[in-house]
């Protein structure tokens, strides 16, 4: 089947999605979720073909985490699905209904955006998580994995179908297609009237890539370069805790941390206690000159920062720091380098807090926390389909009710405008 022909079908289902239940939703996910755990033994078998064409490409130890799957990861998965379909139905709502001095009663109400085309990268657990949100939202998904994800991707396209038809929802719903190569892409994307909004989830080279060719709204990040700020009074084993996490739990995410700024008067203490834990991870730190005595005892492991350094996303075991005198200067550099993704701030200073939460442009603002817990997952949401640093028509992990819109609806008893 033609990509036009997927996405015309994908679009064809929206009537019924439509009509459907929120129940009829549900059960969806229930089924995928009970599909997905009594085949997990099949699915890791394929995803180990994936790593292994990986390994022979010689792909980077960061990119394999990415996708791999094992059982505690397919378990995770199943788990987000039950989650999914405990939060409330986020269709058909009013909102705002309020009468205006004219009598007309004015409210809106959530409807699905439509046909949604995922993009993603070497990440075959995001299929699952996007494929669930979309439908409970009222949407269709046409699903574009990578090639180095092909045979899970695949795997997984066919439970979706499985799970769709048992849940009585139309099986076009949502299409994981094969791998594609670029033109194929830009031609997924150019489906003005079919697609109604891509995401594009994987590397800034095919984010770009994708926003370049696209003749449809795309909602995108392109990178996270994400920052920790600790100040003056931050305490020290808390501020060793949720540096190591942001790190090292799992380097190779868009919420990991990036570059830690410390407070002037902070460094002393805070890189005594940290050292050994960043040698322990094997952690690679480029630096501001001032702190490189103080990293002296991670030998070969640090090395003087270059201005380039601190725009990188390393998305691996290698972190950029730099000494500040003062919040304000850390704020500068962070509106300087940073990517509107995830900041975060160490501090018992309300005030501080208070301005960091403020000025800082990001999609995630965190106060004495890990930036990794910038997840859909983690804050509520049940899961996302993907983070999105653009601030329209969203900003930060976007769930259900991020893949909805709001449209008026007017109650009126035969008014005319004249």
């Amino acid at each position: 089947m033609s990509i036009r022909a997927v996405a015309e079908s994908a679009k064809a289902s929206l009537p019924a999605l439509a009509r459907s239940s929120g129940a009829a939703r549900n059960a969806f996910l229930e089924r995928m979720a009970q599909n997905v755990r009594k085949s997990a033994k099949s699915l890791i078998a394929e995803n180990a073909e994936d790593v292994s064409a990986a390994l022979a490409e010689g792909r980077t130890e960061a990119f394999l985490d990415r996708l791999a799957l094992n059982q505690s990861r397919v378990d995770s998965m199943v788990k987000a699905l039950g989650e999914i379909a405990s939060l409330p139905d986020p269709l058909y709502g009013m909102e705002g209904m309020e009468r205006l001095d004219s009598g007309l009663a004015v409210g809106r109400m959530r409807v699905p955006l439509g046909v949604i085309a995922f993009i993603c990268e070497a990440r075959p657990g995001a299929a699952s998580e996007a494929a669930a949100l979309a439908v409970k939202s009222g949407n269709a998904m046409v699903c574009k994995p990578g090639r180095e994800s092909a045979r899970s991707s695949r795997f997984l396209g066919a439970i979706m179908k499985r799970s769709l038809g048992e849940a009585g929802l139309p099986e076009e719903a949502v299409t994981v297609l094969p791998a594609m190569d670029r033109e194929e892409i830009i031609e997924l994307v150019s489906l003005d009237g079919l697609v109604d909004l891509v995401i594009p989830r994987g590397g800034e080279g095919l984010i770009r890539m994708v926003a370049e060719n696209s003749r449809v709204p795309v909602l995108k990040h392109y990178q996270g370069v994400c920052h920790l700020y600790v100040d003056r009074d931050a305490d020290t084993e808390t501020a060793v805790r949720v540096v190591v996490d942001a790190k090292t739990s799992r380097p190779a995410t868009c919420n990991a941390l990036e570059c830690l700024l410390v407070h002037e008067s902070a460094a002393p203490a805070l890189l005594a206690a940290l050292v050994p834990e960043l040698r322990n991870y094997r952690v690679s730190v480029r630096a501001t000159e001032s702190l490189l005595p103080l990293l002296a005892p991670m030998g070969e492991l640090a090395r003087a920062a270059v201005p380039e350094d601190f725009d990188r996303e390393y998305l691996d075991l290698v972190l950029n720091m730099a000494s500040v005198p003062d919040l304000d200067a850390a704020l500068e550099h962070i509106r300087l380098h940073g990517s509107n993704h995830t900041e975060s701030i160490l501090t018992p200073d309300l005030a501080s807090a208070g301005r960091f939460v403020r000025e800082v442009d990001a999609s995630c603002v965190m106060v004495n926390a890990s930036t990794r817990l910038n997840d859909g997952g983690v804050l509520g949401l049940g899961g996302e389909i993907g983070i999105s640093t653009s601030k329209l028509h969203a900003y930060g992990p976007m769930g259900l009710k991020e893949l909805t819109a709001r449209k008026f609806v007017v109650f009126g008893e035969g008014h005319v405008r004249g």
